[in-house]
């Protein structure tokens, strides 16, 4: 299934899911945000593929979705988690990074013995024939295109469009309730 969609040459960027509100926010506003401070060097990718944390549960400590990379922006913390205005992070820059739908491995990506991760790139072959992380990790000469592609991404202009809030059509008090707030405030 997700063969169709990824090349080979397709650079991914693993990053973590740490909440299951994480995964709801990516699921159906289509963002996934990583501080600036912490980020990677090259956001500039074609897809991302999340790995959950154990606050999954029994979906711990594996990739099991994948998502395109549509583009990025920088951001406040406070713009992305309107309902979180006090959070000691509100004022800190985010990239904020614009998905396509997630896609579902056919077969999960499991940890094996690496349980913590922080960011890992690959690419769409590892990807596609991985059964553990460790199998992720892009080896030997291959590492060396794999960092010439980070690194022309980087240098590249991007051409971007970032997705427009009007796109994401979602009834307030749903939403509400599938992130676990109270209430959302729209007029802020």
């Amino acid at each position: 299934m997700h063969s169709n969609l990824l090349t080979p040459e397709a650079l991914i960027l693993v990053v973590l899911l740490n909440q299951p509100r994480d995964f709801e926010i990516a699921r159906l506003l289509g963002w996934y945000r990583i501080p600036l401070r912490s980020a990677p060097k090259v956001v500039a990718v074609d897809y991302l593929a999340f790995y959950q944390t154990a606050a999954f549960g029994s979906d711990k400590w594996r990739i099991q979705y994948i998502a395109p990379v549509r583009g990025y922006e920088l951001t406040a913390r406070a713009e992305l988690l309107r309902d979180e205005p006090d959070d000691p992070n509100a004022n800190q820059e985010y990239y904020k990074i614009q998905i396509g739908p997630l896609v579902a491995l056919p077969i999960p990506i499991l940890a094996g013995q690496w349980k913590r991760l922080t960011f890992l790139y690959t690419t769409g072959e590892y990807l596609l024939h991985a059964k553990t992380l460790n199998e992720l990790v892009v080896q030997s000469e291959e590492r060396k295109i794999l960092w010439q592609s980070l690194r022309d991404r980087s240098s590249q202009d991007q051409n971007y469009r970032a997705k427009e809030a009007d796109d994401v059509n979602i009834d307030p008090d749903v939403l509400a309730a599938l992130l676990g707030i109270p209430s959302l405030d729209i007029d802020h």
